[in-house]
């Protein structure tokens, strides 16, 4: 491709990225960056919907989000392993999409697939700029490395104020149906933290940490390196 994203999100699952930082992506499109979803699994363990019904729910999200790219590499759900071929094709689809900014999950999380993500996806970063590293595929050279939460609020280092996207962002979480929506009586789907109030707190959460700088709605993420700014 003639030219690279700007900014690059994994997840484990779909919907992982749009709970973590959908405003934050929506917020970037609408100023005209291209952005990119790779969600590791077709999330193929969940209780509630199927693979089929996932995709269909990843592409409305996407549409709502207005990406650039969205891909699944379709590793194993629940299978998510630091071994040489799950590593390879996260370094290929670094090279391939060419990102200046790689967002993953967070190191602290409820779900192991979520803290596996984070740590495949930062070992791939690093090994993507290896020119000896899969010499097949030229290498590439991320700029910035940041996590993003899921289920929890850890220690953000760094907000993004997302009160003016918040309900693209909530939209784009509507279209996952299948996980967030309460069940019905004689439905084939089962009660699980997802469909029980899960984007009431999605909500508060976001709330919660606008409040930190006096803002509607905000995304936090860390950065391992400081994050350098430029004072004016």
């Amino acid at each position: 491709m003639s030219n690279g994203l700007d900014i690059l999100v994994f997840g484990a699952h779909p919907d992982d990225a749009e709970i973590g930082m959908g405003g934050t992506i929506a917020k970037q499109v609408n100023a005209g960056q291209r952005v990119g979803i790779c969600d590791l699994t077709y999330a193929e363990m969940s209780s509630n919907g199927n693979v089929e019904s996932r995709k269909q729910e990843a592409e409305a999200a996407s549409q709502v989000l207005r990406l650039a790219e969205r891909s699944n590499l379709g590793l194993p759900d629940r299978g998510l392993r630091s071994e040489e071929a799950q590593i390879n094709a996260i370094v290929a689809e670094i090279r391939r999409l060419r990102p200046r900014i790689v967002f993953a999950p967070y190191w602290e999380d409820r779900h192991p697939d979520h803290v596996q993500c984070g740590r495949m996806v930062e070992d791939a970063v690093f090994n993507a700029k290896l020119r000896r590293y899969m010499p097949e595929i030229s290498p590439w050279t991320v700029d910035q490395f940041y996590f993003y939460f899921i289920n929890d609020l850890g220690p953000a280092t760094m907000m993004v104020d997302v009160t003016e996207v918040y309900e693209q962002k909530m939209d784009s979480l509507r279209a996952y149906r299948t996980q967030f929506e309460t069940p019905k009586a004689g439905n084939d789907f089962v009660a699980t933290p997802l469909n029980q109030g899960y984007l009431e707190r999605v909500e508060a959460r976001d709330r919660m940490l606008g409040q930190k700088r006096l803002v509607g709605y905000a995304e936090g993420f860390v950065s391992k390196p400081p994050y350098l700014v430029n004072l004016f």
